[in-house]
């Protein structure tokens, strides 16, 4: 009986580690498809920011 919840718990933590794994998978790969469309954006929010104090 011992050693069945020990590989229960074992194989708990393996799926935490793969669904994690697949987590920093899916993120970095989002950051790569469209982190240049997201800096884009900012940088044109600031030029806003940026001329409207300006005209102040």
């Amino acid at each position: 009986m011992m050693n069945l919840r020990r590989n229960r718990k074992g194989q708990g933590l393996t799926e935490y580690v793969l669904l994690v794994l697949l987590i920093a998978i899916v993120v970095f790969g989002s950051i790569k498809v469209f982190g240049g469309k997201v800096k884009d954006g900012f940088e044109k929010a600031s030029d806003k920011i940026e001329e409207a104090q300006s005209d102040e």
